[in-house]
């Protein structure tokens, strides 16, 4: 997929967001997946609430992801199918945003008790919507909803 297609593709996906939000409709898919625009709008407000300062504005992570810091934690990985999250399926990503990352290596705290189920789901849904197609699909083919 080239680069304007993929451009064209992005732009019609945030045109039908913007119209499908503001018509109240809740149980359209976008492109697809398993989520709801309402999901991604409402997943892209508590991101930036919950996570985009460790994780950044638009889940892209940071710089030397895979690099442990100088106290051995890795640094937040990006989100946006450029890291390793779309190896996990969605109910690991469920866990590890309800547990957080400490167990792991990370120092991402948990949110269990903070946000819910449905909190929890619109987050991934944001992030997720960040992925390319191919990134998606290679998620599904891993068995991402199982």
């Amino acid at each position: 997929m080239n680069m304007l297609m993929t451009n064209r593709t992005v732009a019609t996906l945030l045109l039908s967001l913007a119209l499908l939000t503001g018509c109240g409709e809740t149980e359209v898919t976008v492109d697809g997946r398993w989520y709801s625009p309402s999901q991604v709008v409402n997943g892209k407000a508590l991101f930036a609430d919950n996570c985009a300062e460790c994780h950044g504005a638009s889940a892209e992570g940071t710089r030397n992801w895979q690099t442990p810091g100088a106290d051995g934690a890795y640094p937040p990985p990006p989100l946006n199918g450029l890291g390793h999250a779309w190896h996990h399926p969605l109910k690991g990503l469920k866990r590890a945003i309800q547990q957080g990352g400490v167990s792991l290596g990370g120092s991402m705290p948990g949110f269990e008790g903070k946000l819910s189920d449905a909190d929890i789901e619109a987050l991934i849904s944001f992030f997720q919507s960040q992925w390319p197609a191919m990134t998606y699909q290679a998620w599904l083919d891993r068995g991402g909803l199982r």
